[in-house]
Formats: structure tokens, sequence, C-alpha cells
């Protein structure tokens, strides 16, 4: 946080500004006000909105939990939760590693059958007819 503030002494935070900062586009921003992640500062009668400092750092921690393969959803529940609340987050995140496990179970399977059809479709003949469409075509 200290960066944020020597790199911007005396910029206001737009929304540009916080954009820029944080990484992500101004649509990224606008989008997650719209979903309730974000507070949307109020517009003064002239100018633009000013963010506070720590909007850079939730805009952050949302980009981080996305990384992760936490959805918005999911994200939007993370951040309701206090920063004490570790038994709730540790379930939450607990719930995320199983499903990614999962998944990574699922796409070994893929692998496996695709590595597979590959092998045949290189062992066939010319004439022969097409083993992956062939798979494909079954029913």
């Amino acid at each position: 946080m200290e960066a944020v503030e020597d790199d911007m002494p005396d910029k206001p935070l737009t929304i540009g500004t916080i954009a820029k900062q944080a990484g992500v586009s101004v649509e990224t921003i606008r989008y997650y006000q719209r979903e309730g992640l974000i507070t949307e500062p109020p517009k003064p009668e002239s100018g633009f909105r000013v963010y506070p400092l720590e909007t850079i750092d939730h805009l952050k921690f949302i980009q981080r939990a996305k990384a992760l393969g936490f959805t918005l959803a999911e994200i939007s529940a993370l951040l309701e939760l206090s920063a004490s609340d570790c038994d709730a987050t540790r379930t939450m995140t607990q719930q995320k590693l199983d499903l990614v496990r999962a998944k990574i179970t699922d796409l070994q399977a893929m692998e496996a059958a695709l590595e597979e059809l590959v092998t045949q479709c290189e062992s066939n003949q010319p004439t022969d007819k097409c083993p992956i469409i062939a798979a494909l075509s079954d029913k």
C-alpha cells in the first residue's frame, strides 16, 4: 500500500487511476460495481468520483482470488467474511480445492482417452475408417 501512495501522491484516485494501479480496466471496475464487489463513491456536483485508497487493495484481492479459481459469487462471500473468520474461509477454500482436484481427475481421464484415440489413428491404414471419427460417432 505504501508503494501506491508514493507512486501517486498528488493525483486523485479516480476510476482511471485505480484501474491503472490495480492492473485492471475501467470497465472491469464498473462491472465489479454493478455486481456489488466494489462500492462506487458518490459523484460530486462537479468533477470525478474519488475512490478510497483501499479500493486498489480490494481490486487486487479480487484478481488474486479469480486467479485461484474463485467465482465472483464466491469472492463476494469471501469479502463478506471478516479477516478473523478463518474457519469459514478455510471451509470455502477446501471446497474449491476439492473441486479443482475433481476437475484434474476428469481432465486426466480426458487426456488418456484422447491419447488412446491419437494412438489408434497413428496405426490406422489410409484406407481404413478414421478411428477418432468412428469413436465419436458410436452411440
